[in-house]
């Protein structure tokens, strides 16, 4: 017999429904929940069963093949009816099953017995059952421990459409720090042609980089879920990656790190060096349109250790770009030294006349 539509037939499949969680994939926790019912019950078929205006579609299932099932065949729709748990000991002695086809075919189910799924609206959106293929009786334990593993069910639900719901908010933070970050470093870019003075367009310069070097931390960040730590070399290619589009055509930049996890605040520290270094490079070690290349690396030295150097192939000792020099206020040398403080650690700068190199050994601990 098929069971007529529940009275607010309309706002139930709305609940339901907002759950999104129709013909989703299998997950270990609804698993669970199932197979703890049919131990428990002692019964070779348990379902998660959610009915929808045609179907009823099972979430997790032991003991039964079908993914779903049609209205006409579902007990469930019945059960959500009801205001306390459906037990129906023999199928064929009640009207409303006697003439189920999954009672007078195979796989031929005499007992049957669901606890609702109630959403915090009251509305129910299907079942917890557990079937059997002769009749029987549940003990009152259990069917209090189908009581309880059904509302089981619904946490998880419910657990999984806030996640849901929470990776989408993220989503559109990580969307509108991202154009903000994109404004701003636009906005920098247009002020700095309008400026003549040296100092006034050195500030500039680097705020633009710390921006653009913001925006590839929180991309990266953005990437791996929110997470409290970033992999470097995959960080230290979008750093490269924003310094090679700042980079006059003659110079190349080239990046090389390890497969290393670090924490936020050091990979902060490192894209810091790396485009103050990078910006340097660019303002003195290529003159006259010298073709050459900066290149980024970041290499393990040790359980726990690393260290990171940036270097180029310019003119070298003249002139010390660890000096402030007349055309630049020296804040680029001044971040660098305060991001190896950050890292517990300091610069080791090195001037041939090859080129320049700027390193810093530190300590990455557990995470």
């Amino acid at each position: 017999m098929l069971a007529p539509k529940h009275p607010d037939e309309d706002e139930r499949l709305r609940t339901l429904r907002s759950y999104d969680v129709l013909d989703s994939g299998a997950e270990v926790n609804f698993d669970d929940i199932v197979a703890l019912a049919s131990k428990i019950c002692e019964v070779p078929v348990s379902l998660i069963s959610l009915v929808d205006d045609d179907r009823q579609w099972f979430k997790a299932r032991v003991g039964f093949e079908p993914h779903e099932t049609p209205l006409d065949q579902s007990v469930c729709s019945h059960a959500i009816l009801e205001d306390s748990l459906f037990e129906i000991s023999d199928m064929s002695a009640d009207p409303r099953t006697s003439d189920n086809t999954l009672h007078t075919g195979d796989p031929h189910v005499e007992f049957y017995a669901g606890a609702r799924l109630i959403a915090p609206n009251g509305m129910p959106i299907g079942t917890l059952c557990v079937l059997d293929t002769k009749p029987r009786k549940l003990t009152e334990f259990q069917r209090e421990a189908l009581r309880t593993l059904s509302k089981q069910v619904v946490t998880e639900l419910e657990l999984r459409k806030r996640i849901k719901h929470e990776e989408q908010l993220r989503g559109e933070m990580d969307h509108r720090v991202s154009n903000s970050l994109q404004t701003i470093s636009s906005l920098l870019r247009m002020s700095a042609r309008r400026v003549s003075d040296d100092v006034a367009l050195e500030v500039l310069e680097l705020l633009e980089r710390r921006i653009s070097a913001v925006a590839s931390l929180h991309g990266e960040l953005m990437s791996r879920g929110g997470k409290g730590s970033v992999r470097a070399d995959s960080y230290l290619r979008r750093v490269a990656a924003f310094l090679q589009d700042i980079c006059p055509p003659h110079v190349r930049i080239s990046c090389n790190s390890v497969d290393a996890e670090i924490r936020v605040s050091m990979a902060s520290a490192l894209g810091m060096i790396a485009s103050e270094f990078a910006a340097n490079s660019i303002k003195y070690a290529f003159p006259d349109n010298r073709a050459g290349r900066i290149s980024i690396r970041l290499s393990k030295i040790g359980e726990g250790r690393f260290a990171f150097c940036c270097e180029d192939d310019g003119v070298g000792r003249e002139p010390d770009v660890t000096r402030k020099d007349a055309r630049g206020s020296g804040l680029g040398v001044a971040l660098m030294s305060s991001a190896a403080a950050q890292l517990n650690s300091a610069l080791n700068h090195e001037v041939t006349e090859t080129g320049t190199a700027l390193s810093v050994a530190f300590t990455v601990p557990p995470l």
